[in-house]
């Protein structure tokens, strides 16, 4: 029940005590905060509740633990990846063009830097996105919202390839070593996006951006905008390395399946 149905509450609570039911369970209407953690506290003649909320990555050994965590493990994985990493970049430079893209992403307290992709689109996809977003306006309406194009002609052939398997994200490996990105965290941004996260913003801004997270194992791509800013928020708010293990895991699994990959 809503805020506004204090009523009806009372209500079923008289009903169900009169049906005889044992245990009574309620849930409030709390969207937005933060459970991990949450402990409970009450005044007996107020009949109030309050929940004490602990913001765990506001703790200086909780972001350690999260930052030795990511360090060893991308550590780990890079080398165990280095030669198929190796053997996609010579495949890439095929057409004569650098192996890695460079873009400019926000991360954490609004520090710019450069997320690195193993490239997936044509040589000089650049130009080619002001042309074909002024031939096939439609498009323009779908970038402007996502920042992204569905089945985009300057992806190469072997790139759709990197995207479908998520292969192309590997370098972002090297940020994460690099202090840049975490493993897991809210989805890397541009800076013209910052605006659609609204008084979310603030959470984004705490910790660093992930290589997969909670927008990434539920739908990926598939689900709209505001739903990735609620997922990103929510990740920050109850965050725990317990969380961060499954996320990992379930990655995994997304990957495989090739979820909202384009």
């Amino acid at each position: 029940l809503e805020h506004a149905q204090s009523d009806q509450r009372e209500y079923w609570l008289r009903v169900l005590a009169q049906w005889g039911a044992a245990d009574i369970s309620v849930i409030p209407a709390m969207r937005g905060v933060p459970l991990h953690g949450t402990e409970i506290s009450h005044f007996f003649s107020h009949e109030v509740a309050m929940l004490r909320m602990r913001n765990n990555l506001r703790h200086w050994p909780a972001r350690l633990t999260k930052r030795v965590f990511d360090t060893l493990t991308a550590a780990a994985l890079l080398i165990l990846l280095s030669p198929m990493m190796l053997a996609i970049a010579w495949l890439i430079r095929r057409d004569g063009g650098p192996a890695l893209f460079e873009h400019p992403r926000v991360g954490r307290r609004q520090k710019i830097f450069k997320c690195y992709k193993f490239r997936t689109m044509v040589v000089d996809a650049e130009r080619q996105l002001e042309q074909l977003l002024q031939q096939r306006p439609e498009l323009q309406t779908q970038w402007e919202k996502d920042r992204k194009i569905r089945q985009d002609p300057r992806v190469s052939s072997f790139g759709q390839l990197l995207r479908a398997s998520s292969l192309d994200e590997l370098p972002q490996l090297i940020n994460v070593i690099r202090g840049e990105m975490s493993l897991v965290g809210p989805r890397p941004v541009v800076f013209a996006e910052l605006s659609k996260y609204g008084h979310e913003l603030d959470y984004y801004n705490m910790v660093r951006p992930g290589i997969t997270g909670l927008w990434q194992v539920s739908g990926r791509n598939d689900i709209d905008y505001d739903s990735r800013v609620y997922l990103d928020s929510w990740y920050v708010k109850n965050w725990s390395l317990w969380y961060d293990l499954i996320i990992l895991s379930k990655t995994i699994n997304v990957v495989l399946r090739r979820v909202g990959a384009y």
